[in-house]
């Protein structure tokens, strides 16, 4: 598979924080752009197209400002829409070395979402138009928390989810009245124009709402070119779910508190039979999330580069399991409280030289067993360690957690 294509899919789990650059100056609507780049370098030619998809490709590129690539490039830096728990995950190879880093039943479905396009020159295009990013964008910039949201593709979490936000919220010792729990559906976005035109103003600075409908339309007839994307219905375009949060940020956008939750994820854990429990689990890492950003758990570190982030995504597994261990959190038994266990360890990956390396199968496994040790074996049932508390404690077992466990 292409690197632009596992690029793509990696659109997944993470705590995103909020980078304030800005994004070029505003440049005219109507200018026809240059050929497009795929990440790995290599040009994009419309001229491998259909007839068909290349009239759709060529009426996009004339729309689009002539420093789009730019525009798009600085607003994922800007909203952080790349910085995912996955990034990497298709198709960078495993490194040896100290640590066992498992296949996991995740990865190999997460494999299957593109089997059975026959067009992958088109499909690069889609990728660099952001078609996959598009739900997220939305999500973060024009999502909020209502009673009317549904999550899952068939609204089936709703209720399961909806209630733990609020249990969420109950548990821990935090400021948290003002975290928003917001769905992502890719079918809901593509099938309405004019939301997917709100994305792409934000995205490429478009000023006409013509064009930027004009666009919205014709993207949208790209996606629907290919019949196993589902009218947006694939989990690729969903199969994410991260915490945002503008605490600390000297650059604030003025979007609030919130826990993203897409279809796609939650399919992706259904498929390897961990549906009952992994929403809850993954909900509950990313509150985690939010209770750093709350306490500055982020900043109290000496850590750096990877290790830094293995260590805020491995806290964010104990968090998440101690609560849902607890008795006054989810208080769920042992088996569903393993299967949230093994929910974080089928999300480990093996890129330890990678800013985005969250950690290893096993330490994942490690960590959320250790939060759950945390709660069955305290003296006091009914006492929830304050945050602050349980971060001392994580932080003296973590080198524990990391230390090598390969076999030689």
């Amino acid at each position: 598979m292409k690197k632009t294509l596992a690029w793509a899919v990696t659109l997944v789990t993470a705590a995103t924080c909020a980078l304030g650059t800005a994004l070029p100056a505003a440049a005219a609507d109507d200018v026809t752009a240059s050929a497009a780049t795929a990440s790995s370098g290599s040009p994009l030619d419309t001229s491998k197209l259909s007839p068909e998809a290349k009239a759709l490709v060529d009426q996009v590129l004339a729309d689009l400002p002539a420093d789009w690539q730019e525009r798009r490039d600085a607003a994922a830096a800007k909203y952080g829409i790349h910085d995912t728990q996955w990034a990497g995950l298709l198709n960078s190879a495993i490194k040896p070395g100290d640590h066992q880093c498992q296949t996991t039943e995740f990865r190999d479905y997460s494999k299957s979402l593109l089997a059975g396009v026959d067009d992958p020159d088109l499909l690069d295009w889609l990728y660099v138009f952001s078609a996959f990013d598009l739900p997220t964008y939305d999500a973060l910039l024009f999502g909020s928390e209502s009673k009317s949201n549904t999550f899952g593709v068939n609204g089936e979490y709703t209720n399961e989810l909806t209630s733990e936000g609020k249990d969420l919220k109950r548990f821990w010792d935090i400021q948290s009245d003002d975290i928003q729990l917001v769905p992502m559906h890719g079918r809901d976005l593509f099938s309405s124009p004019e939301r997917v035109a709100r994305v792409y103003k934000v995205l490429f600075g478009i000023k006409s709402d013509a064009v930027a409908l004009r666009l919205a339309k014709d993207v949208i007839e790209l996606v629907n070119y290919f019949p196993s994307l589902k009218g947006g219905d694939n989990p690729i375009f969903t199969f994410n779910a991260f915490a945002f949060s503008e605490e600390g940020n000297p650059h604030p956008l003025g979007i609030s508190d919130r826990i993203v939750v897409g279809d796609g994820i939650l399919e992706a854990m259904k498929a390897i039979g961990l549906g009952g429990t992994a929403p809850r689990a993954i909900v509950a890492h990313e509150f985690g999330h939010h209770v750093q950003y709350e306490d500055n758990l982020f900043a109290n570190t000496t850590l750096t580069g990877p290790e830094a982030t293995r260590r805020t995504e491995l806290m964010a597994d104990a968090f998440g399991t101690y609560f849902l261990t607890h008795s006054r959190g989810e208080a769920l038994n042992t088996k569903r409280v393993l299967d949230s266990a093994k929910s974080f360890y089928q999300v480990g990956d093996c890129y330890f030289d990678s800013p985005g390396h969250h950690g290893t199968p096993n330490q994942r496994l490690a960590s959320s067993a250790w939060g759950a040790s945390v709660a069955n074996d305290a003296a006091n049932q009914g006492h929830i360690l304050p945050s602050l508390k349980l971060d001392e404690l994580f932080e003296a077992k973590l080198p524990d957690i990391v230390k090598p466990d390969a076999t030689n």
